[in-house]
């Protein structure tokens, strides 16, 4: 019961996943990000470690075909499992398997994969690959932003007794390093995509703040500083 945007940027080469769900804490399955190497995410019955091997094969040069059918080879229940992998040129692959509960499907575009599980309709998916190619030109972490919001109006996750709230949702992006760029998640909310626009574009406003603070300790500007500036 989920649906997500796994994605590299063209012009960046970052790496990106956006996601939102019913269920709670997603941010702990949003491992499969590698500078240089690649995206991929494992949602539906969730085999955490799909993402570790994934990004093994990647770096080893593995066409991301080619690695859903390694994934395939080394999980008995693979079928319960949906997929995407996005090397570092941003060729794509996915997977929905058989045994996902429905609607469960997914969307290949130009260096993105839209998936989701637990659905309204293949709408949902439609909605978040054009959520993400809308504005081609804003950043790279808005465009994955804008995916989960488009998916969430589309009508979202679906159960028995109808609409599901997304309760958690996250946006993780990595770029030329070995640490994350965005690490941005919520992890437990009554409207958890609402709550994950409002954070960042909080944390929009102290990123440059908090790099230059790392990059120039000596010189950097106090945070209650920074604070009472921003007012």
């Amino acid at each position: 019961m989920t649906f997500t945007i796994v994605a590299r940027c063209s012009r960046s080469g970052q790496v990106g996943i956006g996601i939102a769900t019913y269920s709670i804490g997603v941010g702990l399955y949003c491992n499969g990000l590698r500078a240089n190497v690649g995206a991929t995410m494992t949602q539906a019955f969730v085999n955490q470690g799909n993402n570790t091997l994934a990004l093994r094969l990647l770096a080893k040069g593995f066409m991301p075909a080619r690695v859903i059918d390694e994934l395939a080879a080394n999980d008995s229940d693979f079928a319960y499992r949906q997929i995407a992998v996005i090397d570092r040129e941003g060729r794509a692959a996915a997977y929905s398997g058989a045994k996902t509960r429905g609607y469960s499907g997914h969307e290949v575009g130009n260096g993105y994969v839209a998936m989701g599980n637990v659905l309204a309709g293949h709408h949902v998916v439609e909605a978040m690959a054009r959520g993400y190619e809308a504005k081609p030109d804003e950043s790279f972490e808005r465009r994955l932003l804008r995916a989960i919001e488009a998916g969430r109006d589309a009508g979202g996750q679906v159960g028995n007794d109808g609409h599901l709230t997304e309760r958690s949702a996250g946006i993780f992006v990595y770029g030329a390093y070995d640490h994350a760029e965005l690490d941005l998640r919520v992890d437990l909310h009554d409207k958890a995509v609402d709550e994950l626009r409002r954070a960042f574009e909080e944390y929009e406003l102290y990123r440059g703040y908090y790099r230059d603070r790392g990059n120039n300790p000596r010189d950097a500007v106090p945070q209650d500083v920074f604070v009472a500036g921003l007012k």
